[in-house]
């Protein structure tokens, strides 16, 4: 909880159903065990396959932009560890829905181990894929939230036809290991969007097949 009340007392977390989530879905639980004693680091930390697991303060300010409610369906890109996708199916409940895409194999089972743990997969709130993120679940779309946990140089096509009119997607942009900017999009009509930029993030690359 120490970490939890640090991002409360700066600002990053607000919404008491995000704030919920954080309390009950421990970081611990989405980590290798030779890391789980830096669970409490607000820090990003290596999951392996050159991936990590993000700064817990970046997770808090993406899902304050966010902004997920109950019973919405959302589509977690580069879902890693599973720590988000947990997160996100403790706010939507029962009949919400959160797909997780991951490309990497070994992560995508990594993840179902650990969002077990929550029982999110058996009770249906979660499924995982393993799958290209460029390409978003069209099958399952359109989806009120997206969110993306890994640098695009821009806004994939895939994913803003999947986002629901009024929904919202929020990603990093930007080059490879360089500073790059949060985005916040919110889908308005057929083609018509509006669009939020928040500068000063780094990302591990977005991975295409």
């Amino acid at each position: 909880m120490q970490l939890v009340n640090e991002l409360i007392s700066a600002g990053y977390l607000k919404t008491p159903e995000i704030i919920d989530a954080f309390s009950e879905i421990y970081r611990k639980d989405f980590l290798r065990p030779e890391d789980k004693k830096d669970a409490d680091l607000n820090e990003p930390l290596l999951i392996g396959y050159k991936q990590t697991i993000s700064q817990p303060l970046t997770v808090a300010f993406m899902m304050e932009l966010l902004s997920p409610k109950k019973n919405d369906k959302i589509l977690d890109v580069g879902s890693g560890s599973g720590w988000t996708t947990a997160l996100l199916a403790r706010i939507v409940g029962g009949k919400g829905r959160v797909y997780g895409v991951e490309i990497i194999k070994e992560l995508k089972k990594f993840a179902e181990k650990n969002i077990s743990k929550y029982n999110f997969i058996k009770n249906g709130t979660t499924k995982i894929f393993q799958r290209d993120g460029y390409k978003g679940l069209p099958e399952y779309a359109p989806f009120d939230r997206i969110i993306v946990a890994a640098a695009a140089n821009e806004v994939p096509e895939e994913l803003l036809k999947q986002l629901k009119i009024g929904g919202r997607i929020v990603l990093p942009i930007g080059e490879q290991f360089a500073s790059q900017d949060m985005v916040v999009i919110d889908k308005t009509g057929n083609k018509k969007y509006i669009k939020k930029i928040f500068p000063g993030f780094i990302f591990v690359p977005l991975i295409k097949s």
